[in-house]
């Protein structure tokens, strides 16, 4: 298949449109799960797909779906993004996915008329968690991994409960029978990393999502004068926690990629210049492709750990707060899109992805894949996130290579 006419020009125009909603002068975009700019969006965005001759609904739960029915209507292959933003963030997280699918499907349609199985593109609801403590509503409720049990103590800063937002918004919660026939989700997203444009390559096509483990750490010591207490009798909890820092980033390169680990926050008791720090927290977080392997690391810095507490004369309190299994996308889809990349001479690189996922939630339940388009300087969740046109372009130019291919 040779794709000619397609306007780039619309998919910038269309980027910058739905930008408006939740968007603020040099500020970025916050559009929140339920809030008015979340429901102008998701509203704006079905008026777009009745324009481009897509059947129109929401379900349940809040997810918009654009429907350009098949031959075989309960056979679906699925694309699309999550609608919701972080606070202050940019133009591409997720919309792009969405708009891009919406192209595709246009393009298609306009091109080759009914296709064999039925295409869908969908708005989801929420990936983030940005308002309520909680992440991935809207692919949760496609696959149906979420209760409404689970919701009924979930409140945003505002005190608003989850279910009130939900109601309010005209929605309710999923029920079991509520479930479609998905036979793919493809979703095509910016990389939020460096690596294409580091590569200067236009797609990534990924092959695993890692998992992710987070943990808190507590260093106790003693605290005490910083001028009367000789070193040889300190029991200082930031010494002990930055020789642990050093040798888990040690450890880390050691393993090598794609193992990463990050110390992203500390926190001193009393925190004060001429006082020994009796306590210090810090957060970890550790993410790889394979749970053997880095549960090896894990089990690794965690003796290490223990050891520089004993022989400083510390105690350590670990508490895992997330544990994350990585997810394979499906290894079918994953060739099939390959394929496309090699026979159409796209500028492509099989590759991870360091970050979550819809994806990841769809994969599942559902066989999925994930297309990576670059991010400049891997700028993501905030409002300088830019990619270029040409590259945002190849993007849809894969997507819609491999939707024919599943559905046509």
């Amino acid at each position: 298949m040779v794709i000619d006419s397609f306007n780039s020009k619309e998919l910038e125009t269309l980027i910058e449109d739905l930008s408006e909603y939740g968007g603020a002068d040099g500020k970025g975009i916050t559009r929140l799960l339920f809030d008015n700019s979340w429901i102008a969006a998701q509203n704006w965005l079905r008026g777009k797909f009745s324009e481009k001759g897509l059947q129109t609904y929401y379900d349940v739960s809040g997810n918009l779906y654009g429907r350009l029915e098949g031959n075989q209507i309960d056979s679906i292959i699925l694309t699309g993004s999550h609608i919701d933003t972080v606070v202050s963030g940019g133009k591409l997280d997720g919309q792009y996915g969405i708009i891009a699918g919406m192209m595709a499907l246009e393009y298609l349609k306009t091109k080759y008329g009914t296709p064999k199985k039925t295409l869908e593109v969908v708005s989801m609801a929420e990936e983030e968690g940005s308002r309520f403590p909680f992440t991935f509503w809207g692919s949760k409720n496609i696959v149906g991994t979420v209760s409404e049990e689970e919701m009924s103590e979930i409140h945003d800063a505002n005190g608003i409960s989850f279910k009130e937002a939900l109601k309010k918004a005209g929605f309710d919660f999923k029920k079991k029978s509520d479930e479609k026939n998905i036979e793919a989700f493809i979703e095509l997203h910016v990389e939020q990393g460096g690596v294409l444009e580091i590569e200067k390559k236009s797609i990534g096509v990924v092959h695993h999502i890692v998992g992710q483990n987070r943990y808190i750490v507590t260093v106790s010591g003693e605290a005490n004068h910083a001028g009367t207490t000789p070193m040889g009798y300190r029991r200082d909890s930031l010494n002990g926690a930055a020789r642990m820092i050093c040798e888990i980033m040690d450890k880390a390169r050691e393993f090598g990629d794609p193992l990463v680990a990050t110390a992203g926050k500390l926190e001193l008791v009393p925190n004060t210049s001429n006082v020994v720090p009796g306590k210090a927290t810090f957060t970890l977080d550790i993410r790889h492709i394979d749970k053997n392997i880095m549960g090896k690391y894990i089990d690794e810095i965690m003796a290490m750990m223990k050891r520089i507490s004993k022989e400083m004369n510390l105690e350590l309190e670990v508490e895992k707060y997330m544990d994350g299994e990585p997810v394979q996308m499906d290894k079918n889809l994953v060739e099939v899109i390959r394929n496309q990349c090699e026979e159409k001479g796209m500028n492509f690189r099989m590759m991870h992805s360091g970050a979550g996922h819809d994806a990841q939630v769809m994969a599942l339940k559902v066989p999925t894949a994930l297309i990576f388009v670059p991010s400049h300087k891997g700028i993501s969740h905030n409002p300088e996130e830019y990619t270029e046109l040409s590259d945002l372009v190849e993007g849809v130019k894969i997507l819609i290579e491999t939707l024919y291919k599943l559905a046509y």
